[in-house]
This record gives C-alpha cells, sequence and structure tokens, in this order.
C-alpha cells in the first residue's frame, strides 16, 4: 500500500501509554483519523483480504494445510463444514456473508497494518489454535470455583462496551501453598483456560454488525496484589496477556490498569512492549489516589461500581439507567448543598450520593416545612484520606419537608459530587402489622 499503508502503520504505533494523575492525558485512546486515501486504501485491502480468505477456505488451506496434501483427504461433510466455518459466532465465507464478516476481518487486517498476507497468515493461526486449545467448547468445561471472584463482567461505558474486571487482590487472602501451585505447569494452564473462558463469555456479549459495541474495556485491578506471594501468578497473567494479544486481535479496546504501585509502572509498561513486540497504545495506568478519576472518563457514574467511587451496585434493583444522575463541582475548601424536595406524605425517599475522593465532611438532615417541627439529623459523618464517599440512605417522609445534604471540602483541590434520588410509596410498618 505504499506510502500511504507506512502513514497508517506509524499512526497505529504511536505509543500511547497513560498515567492516570498526568494532566497532559485525559483523553481516552481514540482511533486514528484516516483521510479520504487512506480510506480508499483500506477498502481496497480488505476486497483482497475477502478474496484470499474465500481462496484458502475452497483451497482446504485456511487451516495450513492445502488440499493436495497426500494424507488429507477430506469428505464431503467436512468440506461443507470448513464452507461454514465461524469466528465467535460469525460467518467468515465471505460469499455467504455474516452482517458482521468486514468488522472481524477488519480487526486482523489493522492488527497487521493493513498488510494482507500477514492478516491472514494471522487469521490462520488463531484458527488453528482455536481447535488445538478447544476454545469454541471451553464455555462447558467446568474449571473450578478457585478464580470465580477474580473476574466479572458488569455494566458498559460511555460507548456502549462491556466492561470486564479483574480484580487479582481477592487472591491475596489464598494460602501460600496454595498460589505456589502456579507452577505447575497443570495449574498454570488451567488458569489459562480459565482466562480464555472469561474471554469468550464477554465475546458473547459483543455486537459485530455495523454501529455494534464490537470490543471491549478491560479493567485490571492490582490492589493487594503485591509481593512475593503473588509471583507465580504474575508471570501466568503474562503468558496470559500475550495469549489474548496473539488470538483476539483488537477485541480489547482498552486496558485500564487501577492501583498500580509505582515500582510495577515502568517495568509493566516496558514488559508488555516486550510481550506483544511493539509499543502498546491502549494501555492506561491509574494510581491509587486517581483510579475514581480515571475511570469516569470511560464510564459514566451510573455504571461505575460503588468500590470504584461511582453509583453501581452489583444485583441492586433499586435504582435503573432511567434516574437522572446529578453532578456537581465541589471547589477547594467549599462547600455545596443538595436539596432534595419531600412534600408528598407517605413515600420514602432513597438517594446516593458519591464525592471523588475524599477528606470531606457530610451531613444529613430532614427539614419540615412545619417551622414547629424538629429538624431530624440522618448523617454526619467525616471522610478523611483513604475513604472514598459512597452513600446510599432512604427516609420514610411522615409531612412534608425536605431532604438536605451539606458536603465541605476540606482540601485544595476541586472534586466532582454524583447523586440521584427518587421517591417510591411504602406501607408504614405500624399499619403492615396490623394488616
Amino acid at each position: 500500500m505504499g506510502k500511504n499503508r507506512g502513514k497508517i502503520q506509524d499512526q497505529n504505533m504511536e505509543l500511547h501509554i497513560h498515567e492516570g494523575n498526568e494532566k497532559e492525558h485525559e483523553e481516552n485512546y481514540e482511533e486514528p483519523l484516516l483521510d479520504h486515501e487512506d480510506e480508499k486504501l483500506i477498502k481496497r485491502a480488505l476486497i483482497d483480504f475477502k478474496c484470499k480468505v474465500e481462496d484458502a477456505i475452497h483451497g482446504n488451506y485456511l487451516f495450513g494445510i492445502p488440499d493436495t496434501h497426500p494424507c488429507h483427504n477430506q469428505s464431503t461433510k467436512e468440506i461443507e463444514q470448513l464452507n461454514e466455518i465461524k469466528l465467535w459466532g460469525v460467518a467468515l465465507m465471505p460469499s455467504k456473508p455474516h452482517e458482521g464478516t468486514d468488522t472481524l476481518l477488519l480487526k486482523f487486517l489493522k492488527l497487521k497494518n493493513y498488510v494482507v498476507h500477514e492478516a491472514l497468515e494471522k487469521l490462520r493461526k488463531t484458527l488453528a489454535w482455536r481447535k488445538e486449545f478447544k476454545a469454541d467448547e471451553i464455555l462447558e468445561d467446568n474449571l473450578g470455583p478457585e478464580f470465580q471472584k477474580v473476574a466479572y463482567l458488569n455494566t458498559v461505558d460511555k460507548e456502549g462496551r462491556p466492561v470486564f474486571y479483574h480484580v487479582y487482590g481477592d487472591l491475596k487472602d489464598k494460602p501460600m501453598q496454595y498460589l505456589e501451585k502456579m507452577r505447575s505447569e497443570e495449574n498454570s494452564d488451567k488458569f489459562l483456560r480459565w482466562r480464555v473462558q472469561q474471554m469468550e463469555k464477554c465475546i458473547k456479549e459483543l455486537n459485530f454488525e455495523p454501529g455494534g459495541a464490537d470490543s471491549l474495556i478491560q479493567v485490571i485491578d492490582w490492589k493487594d496484589f503485591q509481593g512475593p506471594h503473588t509471583k507465580e501468578l504474575r508471570s501466568v497473567y503474562r503468558k496470559c496477556w500475550a495469549l489474548l494479544e496473539e488470538h483476539y486481535p483488537e477485541i480489547i479496546h482498552q486496558y485500564i490498569i487501577v492501583n498500580v504501585p509505582l515500582r510495577y509502572y515502568v517495568s509493566h509498561s516496558f514488559s508488555s512492549r516486550l510481550i506483544t513486540h511493539k509499543p502498546s497504545n491502549k494501555i492506561i495506568f491509574a494510581r491509587p489516589g486517581k483510579v475514581t478519576e480515571t475511570l469516569l472518563r470511560f464510564i459514566s457514574p451510573e455504571n461505575l461500581l460503588v468500590e470504584y467511587g461511582g453509583l453501581k451496585r452489583i444485583n441492586d434493583n433499586e435504582f435503573s439507567l432511567e434516574h437522572k444522575v446529578f453532578e456537581l463541582n465541589l471547589k477547594a475548601h467549599a462547600s455545596t448543598h443538595i436539596e432534595i424536595p419531600a412534600p408528598e406524605v407517605g413515600v420514602t425517599i432513597v438517594w446516593d450520593v458519591t464525592v471523588v475522593e475524599w477528606d470531606v465532611t457530610y451531613k444529613e438532615e430532614f427539614k419540615p416545612e412545619d417551622e414547629g417541627s424538629y429538624q431530624v439529623v440522618l448523617q454526619d459523618k467525616e471522610k478523611k484520606g483513604g475513604e472514598r464517599l459512597c452513600v446510599r440512605n432512604s427516609y420514610y417522609i411522615n409531612e412534608g419537608g425536605m431532604i438536605s445534604i451539606f458536603i465541605h471540602n476540606h482540601i485544595n483541590k476541586c472534586k466532582k459530587v454524583f447523586y440521584r434520588y427518587k421517591t417510591k410509596p411504602t406501607v408504614p410498618t405500624y399499619l403492615s402489622y396490623k394488616t
């Protein structure tokens, strides 16, 4: 593709390893903009790639074994199965296209900077690996409960991509003997199979059709994942990283690694370049004090989990995405008030409040409309460094009034406050007993 292909390659190879607390990196990873000439060349590369994929299927060398091989005589049924071959539920035969075929093939092209023969070789290797690894059947495998708490799929980012969490700190309480088992090849392979199983589950949530969410966000939490006791697991983790880069091209849109110790920042960014043999342009690191701020660049507060400073709670039916989230800016050494009207009697008001970062004073009161009634203090607390403020509370309204929330910022730094509330009909407890 000549000069233009080199231009595309340079753009895709640009290094963007971000540190979560650096001011100059405020935006998330975005695809490089392509001019009209580049788009024409990419379209031509896709057409060429589709022709070569179809030739490989018809010629029976998609897995690297041509039909002229003396030891490889396929039956009619096997040939028909090859013609119907799919990857992640998407048909690969261009003449029998799935709506997501172009999207999927473009992932392999982009990985190889639109060099068609290299993209075809990568596709062939991936299909051969999946066949040997039995990746298409891996969702049916029972790999045990050891790592079930480590990974979970929860919510979506601002663009609708699934967000997949890996919380390796959940292994910190495992006995030393358990972690040392990872030294064995058998247990190492089991962890790799479990990791591939999780990736296949995530892909089930993707949509390769035009306009669909065809990639995901990977949040990796390294909190409490330090010290010599996790050495073996970190070694296996690096193998997983290499495997995913090799056989799941462009499936992970962004890696966000949070709670990263300073000493690991440089070493991990360097090792990732060694593993992938190229600079990484999709990795963002967030030190412990910048986790919420970093994640909120990608995930809206209603979709960000409470433990990371958002409003989302697992298995929670109290609020839905239809409930509006309000945002306030809390200036340095300043205070703000949130007022929730409560004019209707016989209902319960429920509210969520999150303050990004800490060092705040927080107070809740119910102020009745009747001047002769008493104010009710609902909460009065102070959050110091290291304690993030995430509050959910409720109050039954037996007289008209207002929920008043006071927040004071103790430090010389602006903060964001997110909150939401709703009103729901409630039968008082004493009446429910009577019935």
